[in-house]
């Protein structure tokens, strides 16, 4: 046996035996709200497609429309081949719904997150992150070379110390957050947190990857980052800035600078979604209307988001849930560390405008019925 494959099977056994071994599913997404797995139509809750767009006629039309007009492909980075009219649209619509003056689309969400921090930061620089933050800001804190702290999950008074600590001794500060984090579905106080980072000159990049379109907005902050694959339905990721901050990153932006430009059937679809967004604002409410309301069924604190998390502990055992729920018709993956911290294994609810009422009802009486055999922990 080569070295390599013995390494590779020690780790999977390894992993396989504290249940956190991952492995892909076939899993045909046949609607806005269903797919086919293992040869069962199920009724899927674990999917980010919060407004149910990227199934929506409309969006594929536009997508399909761009395929016929431009192409499959970018060909190259948009410095190289140049800046595609769809992607300059886009930028143009992100910003004005956000506030700002500029936008930037980079190839995924993930390559925004590992390519603005590094932007902004490095060598003599300081980066907060909040412990909870998408691994993809922890990954690009580190890879900007500045030296990276965390500060205790949605904590301004542990913030707020770090920084009456560390800044005297530092160039420049980052705070990196969600503004929904994506396993607990609770909202960042930024606000506040912007507040105290101007007192302390410290810029803040939040993450709105799972707040766009389906949250309330809170708080204006200086580097305001998403994704065009979630609420959106399409493909791809975006920061919202001032004009001097976006241009910058054309330069600085290894990421972006680096990367193929994104697809023009993914810009037309995201343009064609934030055309619905801003004539259906029922659709945006709609689900965080029905997460509220299976959360209320099972006494769960009201949630903030699309997002209503249901802490079982123990990986063996939300496999077994998960499992549980399979079988009675319904996709809820389970969410093991490191996703999440040890100990903290859940189920992860996601809500769609697409969802019925009577999907989520019978889901409720799913979940009743599991839950009393199973136990699980108290919710955050």
């Amino acid at each position: 046996m080569h070295s390599l494959d013995e390494f590779a099977r020690t780790k999977l056994a390894a992993l396989a035996s504290l249940s956190l071994r991952r492995e892909l599913v076939t899993t045909d997404r046949v609607s806005a709200t269903e797919v086919m797995r293992h040869g069962r139509r199920l009724v899927s809750f674990s999917c980010n497609d919060y407004l149910g767009l990227a199934h929506d006629p409309r969006i594929k039309a536009a997508a399909a429309e761009a395929v016929a007009r431009y192409g499959a492909g970018a060909g190259a980075s948009r410095l190289v081949s140049g800046n595609h009219p769809l992607l300059e649209q886009v930028e143009a619509r992100l910003a004005r719904r956000k506030g700002k003056q500029a936008a930037l689309v980079f190839g995924s969400g993930y390559l925004a997150n590992i390519g603005l921090p590094g932007a902004f930061a490095g060598t003599g620089d300081l980066i907060l992150i909040d412990e909870l933050a998408h691994a993809s800001m922890h990954a690009g804190a580190r890879l900007s070379g500045a030296r990276v702290l965390t500060f205790r999950h949605n904590d301004l008074h542990h913030l707020a110390d770090l920084l009456a600590h560390e800044r005297p001794a530092v160039h420049r500060v980052l705070i990196l957050t969600e503004r929904i984090f994506s396993m607990d579905g609770d909202q960042a106080p930024l606000s506040h947190m912007v507040q105290l980072a101007d007192r302390n000159n410290a810029w803040v990049l939040a993450d709105d990857a799972h707040g766009l379109g389906v949250a309330e907005h809170d708080g204006d902050v200086p580097l305001d980052m998403g994704t065009l694959s979630k609420a959106l339905g399409s493909y791809g990721g975006y920061v919202c800035a001032s004009e001097p901050v976006i241009a910058l990153l054309h330069s600085r932006a290894r990421s972006f600078v680096y990367s193929t430009g994104l697809p023009p059937a993914s810009a037309a679809a995201a343009l064609a979604a934030l055309d619905v967004m801003d004539a259906e604002p029922e659709r945006c409410a709609r689900p965080r209307l029905l997460a509220r309301r299976f959360a209320q069924a099972l006494h769960l604190p009201a949630p903030a988001s699309a997002i209503v998390p249901l802490i079982v502990g123990e990986a063996e055992r939300v496999l077994s849930l998960s499992t549980a729920l399979e079988r009675a018709g319904f996709l809820v993956v389970a969410i093991r560390p490191p996703t999440v911290p040890a100990g903290r294994a859940r189920l992860r609810f996601t809500f769609s405008a697409a969802h019925t009422d009577r999907q989520v009802d019978t889901l409720i009486d799913a979940v009743t019925n599991i839950m009393s055999t199973q136990t699980v922990l108290a919710q955050p």
